[in-house]
């Protein structure tokens, strides 16, 4: 039995899991908690903090041989910086003042990149069955704050996974409406470009719900539009009161506000498309799977069909998208099984 701890580490909150590791490679949880990271000046006393609550729980004294932490942020030679946190993260420190063996900084998406591979069948949603192939790449990508992509290559003895900036990318409009959203965005940001991400994220649905509204698609019903209000009364402020996309995909998928449901056709199609272009350049038939923070609450929307129609639309193509296994992640913790999945092969 080996113990392991891994952690997902973002700037509002961290959380930690400590993990058995069988003799046949089975990984078990056995303390989890999650804390504000804001409140602490360093991840050392946060770990520190949970090896002890863990050791009154589990009745005796944890020692992790290993551990591994995905930060959401870049990370480079084992070290990360955090985009809205003071901290300064080095995984040789880490290893000193925690006393553990062998700690691995990983990037938060690449994490997800190893927790899919871990994930059992009830964890995920099949899209589309494909012909599956164990030998072929796997990709994944995921809209949430950003829009996240990693892709990975089978080895001996797992996967090896490989960060990719592809949400960076030029968004691609394929209709007039599209068109048209592009237009607003640049003009509305005065910028020369506008990246995937915003459109295919959380701000990228409120981007097309605004765009949808100043151009008098339908009119703004009283409950959504207040939120909206809300929010941009708040821009520039580093915390928001409310969630105004979690807002817009709600009233979709009630069905009684049709600009929320315009918004949410927009973006599952521009969702379905962009993954679409990353299959077409990876041809994951190890499969292909849609993880991040939206995709899981708003599954009615997806299901409608949609967003597999964007998907497999290209062209000559068509015909070696549909061999591609395409699954939707429902497990919220999936960027913490990877963490465990890492540590274990340090």
């Amino acid at each position: 039995m080996a113990l392991l701890l891994a952690g997902d580490i973002g700037g509002t909150k961290t959380i930690l899991r400590l993990v058995e590791r069988t003799v046949n490679g089975e990984m078990n949880a056995l303390y989890e908690l999650r804390y504000p990271s804001g409140e602490f000046p360093d991840l050392v006393p946060i770990v520190q903090h949970f090896l002890t609550e863990a050791a009154i729980e589990l009745n005796f004294a944890p020692e992790p041989e290993k551990a591994c932490f995905a930060i959401a942020g870049p990370v480079v030679n084992n070290t990360a910086k955090l985009t809205n946190l003071p901290w300064v993260l080095d995984a040789k420190r880490l290893e000193q003042e925690l006393g553990i063996s062998r700690v691995s900084l990983i990037n938060d998406f690449v994490a997800v990149g190893y927790g899919v591979c871990g994930l059992d069948a009830e964890d995920l949603h099949t899209l589309q069955v494909g012909k599956p192939s164990q030998h072929d790449p796997i990709a994944v990508i995921g809209a949430g704050t950003g829009l996240g992509n990693c892709f990975a290559i089978p080895e001996a003895n797992g996967v090896k996974v490989f960060s990719s900036e592809g949400g960076h990318g030029d968004f691609a409009p394929r209709s007039e409406l599209e068109f048209q959203l592009l237009k607003y965005l640049l003009a509305k940001h005065d910028i020369a470009r506008i990246s995937i991400e915003r459109v295919v994220s959380g701000q990228g649905i409120v981007s097309i719900y605004q765009f949808l509204r100043d151009r008098k698609f339908a009119t703004e019903s009283a409950e959504v539009g207040e939120i909206i209000k809300k929010w941009e009364s708040e821009i520039g402020k580093s915390e928001k009161t409310v969630d105004p996309g979690a807002t817009i995909a709600k009233a979709a998928m009630e069905k009684c506000d049709r600009l929320s449901e315009q918004t949410m056709q927009m973006f599952v199609e521009a969702y379905g498309a962009v993954a679409g272009n990353m299959a077409v350049s990876l041809l994951p038939y190890g499969g292909l799977y849609i993880a991040g923070g939206i995709a899981a609450k708003i599954l009615p929307l997806i299901q409608e069909g949609s967003f597999m129609r964007a998907f497999i639309h290209k062209g000559r193509m068509d015909s070696l998208l549909e061999m591609i296994p395409v699954r939707l992640v429902l497990n919220d913790h999936v960027g913490l099984i990877g963490a465990a999945v890492c540590a274990a092969s340090l």
